[in-house]
């Protein structure tokens, strides 16, 4: 069975960076699309980044230029680095393979 692991989240100031880190077992990532998304407060879950097979990536608007996602296909890991980081990133974030197994998520929280 598929399990996804995220860890890396935490409190930051606004400006301030983290990387996340999605960990799978169960399957090897080299064979899905990954993808990072997010719930904010009282709102439904949306997609922030996502890494094709080949490894190209594509982001949300909102954080165009700020976030990088990467994939480590030998570890079967898939990180999210944030830069520049803004209160309205806040919210929980989760990784997701194929659009078909999630993880528990990760508190990102960006705050004075």
């Amino acid at each position: 069975q598929v399990q996804l692991v995220e860890s890396g989240g935490g409190l930051v100031q606004p400006g301030g960076s983290l990387r996340l880190s999605c960990a799978a077992s169960g399957g090897n990532i080299s064979q899905w699309a990954m993808y990072w998304h997010r719930q904010a407060p009282g709102q439904q879950r949306k997609l922030v980044a996502g890494v094709a097979l080949g490894g190209t990536p594509n982001y949300a608007e909102s954080v165009q230029g700020r976030f990088t996602i990467s994939r480590d296909n030998a570890n079967n890991v898939v990180y999210l680095q944030m830069n520049d980081l803004k209160p309205e990133d806040t919210g929980v974030y989760y990784c997701n393979a194929a659009l078909a197994w999630w993880g528990q998520g990760t508190q990102v929280t960006v705050s004075p």
